[in-house]
């Protein structure tokens, strides 16, 4: 996209997160302000790239394997840009709900994908969980597992937001049976360059918050984790063919948990 391309009511003058994390996975959905502060952080920490891929890897092992437990519904929040290997793609038989307040993202979203069997694209936001399953209730059932996906989101929502309270809220919406999938940037696991790029971000459409693993586990209240519990993303059921994969740049703590009752 350029900037004379620019849909109205969607701006180019500020780096939007979505439009940056398609640039790291080679996508081709974003202006030149996005693509501009998505090389500034990759100055300073070449391998967040990588992270981004290994990221998506994850949750393409996750969807799958929840797939094979027999969940054909699931619910991916702040789903971004459709770059290539989108939860759809990657199983068959379910019903995908993706949902994203970022205008670019529902635009292109609509477009690509609004033919595409079992999908749907709604409009949302993390913050306003009773809002989100309300309108996913229009799709999915509510009485049966839903997987829910939070993926390279939970960075950006700010401890005034309350983020633990939120999955909380969430948790309590879901019926028995249900699944989270979670990813959360931990300090500890990035190079001390980090609060460089938490500065880039500041000048984003959203600031980038990491915290640490005890913080994490919180998020993770009311589910019982699947094996291996809270790792890497690379370090989460990799098979052969993703290891050989995998590249170099892996911040993001992740873990997948069942609601009991």
């Amino acid at each position: 996209m350029t900037s004379e391309r620019v849909p109205p009511g969607i701006s180019a003058a500020v780096p939007n997160v979505a439009r940056m994390y398609d640039y790291y996975l080679g996508g081709k959905d974003n202006f030149e302000v996005d693509r501009q502060a998505a090389e500034k952080v990759l100055a300073i920490i070449p391998e967040v790239e990588g992270d981004a891929r290994n990221s998506r890897a994850f949750l393409q092992r996750a969807v799958r394997h929840l797939r094979e437990l027999g969940v054909d519904q699931f619910l991916d929040i702040g789903s971004g840009l459709p770059t290539a290997g989108h939860v759809h793609e990657v199983i068959d038989g379910a019903n995908v709900v993706y949902v994203d307040n970022d205008p670019v993202v529902l635009t292109h979203s609509r477009a690509l994908l609004g033919h595409s069997p079992g999908v749907t694209v709604q409009e949302g936001d993390l913050r306003e969980p009773e809002e989100v399953m309300a309108r996913a209730a229009q799709v999915l059932d509510l009485e049966r597992p839903i997987a829910l996906l939070v993926v390279s989101l939970m960075h950006f929502i700010t401890d005034e937001e309350n983020p633990a309270d939120l999955l909380r809220r969430y948790r309590e919406l879901l019926p028995a049976g249900s699944y989270l999938v979670l990813t959360h940037v931990a300090p500890d696991t990035m190079p001390k360059e980090a609060d460089e790029v938490s500065n880039v971000y500041q000048r984003a459409s959203s600031p980038f918050t990491t915290r640490r693993r005890a913080v994490f586990e919180g998020f993770l209240d009311g589910f019982d984790l699947l094996e291996p519990g809270i790792v890497n993303t690379r370090e989460w059921r990799p098979d052969p063919d993703t290891a050989r994969s995998q590249v170099k740049g892996d911040y993001h703590l992740c873990a997948v948990g069942i609601k009991r009752r």
